[in-house]
């Protein structure tokens, strides 16, 4: 019955409450939604959660929200939910940047002393046997403190693209710094 309605009538069910119609819209939609969310988020179990997120909330919002076109709607619901996502992805490799820097700042004040010469010798060793563009990148975004939006633009990359190349580049510095430290 409700697979013939256009979208606009299922909103207006919706808008009254009607659960059918949240189902049809449900199923009408869900898969592009998904394909548009795991495109951007490249897994699976995110891109689920975040349209099941979408699909939350356009139950719960049913009421409040004004919904014109409901596929826009739901698209622009979807890339807003896959920025967040992506924001805090960011905000979480930042943060862990921080704790291993903190944790270098912290062995600076022990017996343990790091020459900043070696460490920096020892960073540029590591960015030597990186590839030049993940070097590259490394470089505009650690020392020249650029934001990934203006690296992708400058050497003409996606922003995945370069923050795959920064998650590379850190786990080869990782990967140095544990072994500078054992010999230590």
């Amino acid at each position: 019955m409700y697979k013939r309605n256009t979208d606009e009538q299922l909103v207006d069910l919706l808008q009254k409450g009607d659960e059918k119609a949240f189902e049809e819209i449900y199923h009408r939609y869900w898969y592009r939604l998904y394909k548009m969310a795991f495109y951007e988020t490249g897994t699976r179990e995110e891109a689920e959660e975040l349209v099941h997120d979408v699909f939350e909330d356009l139950w719960q919002k049913r009421r409040a929200s004004p919904i014109r076109h409901l596929s826009a709607y739901l698209a622009v619901s979807v890339k807003h939910r896959v920025t967040d996502y992506i924001k805090s992805c960011i905000t979480q490799r930042k943060y862990r940047e921080y704790l291993i820097l903190h944790e270098l700042q912290q062995s600076n004040a022990t017996d343990d002393t790091v020459q900043f010469s070696d460490l920096a010798r020892l960073v540029d060793d590591a960015l030597k046997n990186l590839p030049e563009k993940t070097s590259e990148v490394f470089r505009l975004s650690r020392f020249e403190n650029q934001s990934v939006r203006d690296i992708a633009q400058k050497l003409n990359l996606s922003e995945k693209g370069v923050e795959y190349h920064i998650t590379q580049s850190l786990k080869v510095l990782k990967h140095h710094l544990k072994i500078y430290q054992s010999n230590n």
